[in-house]
């Protein structure tokens, strides 16, 4: 198979490689890097994408990324995992929502009630249209995250 991206390291850095590689204190993702740079080396080892995958217990594409990333953003870039291009799904509450949620949990709780539940406060959050939908599981882990804890309790 014909290489697009073709990996020649110099001595300057061939050496932080080896060193990070001997060393083995550091996380597994860089290190499999690391080792995968090493072996395709054009002018060192020059392994096949598919022999270093087998060798490291991952896919051929992972390698051919790493490649691609060392050749066109360099050595940093190639070690570090690829950054997420955008989050997977976006936050219901940014921090003014959340300041909302506090402020309304921090507030008296509804005519019948004796205390603000999970639930109640999910359901006011939608009925004052400060959200769509959101789920009590949101309220809680959102709740959890400050020291303020205004349903009473243990959220968590």
């Amino acid at each position: 198979m014909h290489k697009k991206y073709i990996v020649r390291l110099t001595s300057e850095e061939r050496e932080p490689l080896e060193g990070l590689v001997k060393k083995g204190r550091i996380a597994v993702p860089k290190m499999k890097h690391a080792q995968m740079l090493l072996r395709v080396d054009a002018e060192g080892s020059n392994w096949t994408d598919e022999r270093v995958a087998e060798a490291l217990g991952c896919h051929a594409q992972t390698v051919q990324s790493v490649r691609q990333r060392f050749v066109e953003e360099g050595l940093e870039a190639a070690l570090e995992r690829k950054p997420q291009a955008r989050p997977s799904r976006a936050r219901i509450l940014d921090g003014e929502k959340e300041a909302r949620l506090i402020a309304l949990g921090c507030s008296p709780p509804p005519e019948g009630h004796s205390r603000w539940t999970l639930k109640l406060l999910a359901d006011r959050l939608v009925a004052l249209d400060f959200v769509e939908a959101i789920s009590y599981e949101t309220v809680r882990r959102t709740l959890k995250k400050t020291s303020c804890n205004p349903i009473g309790g243990s959220v968590g």
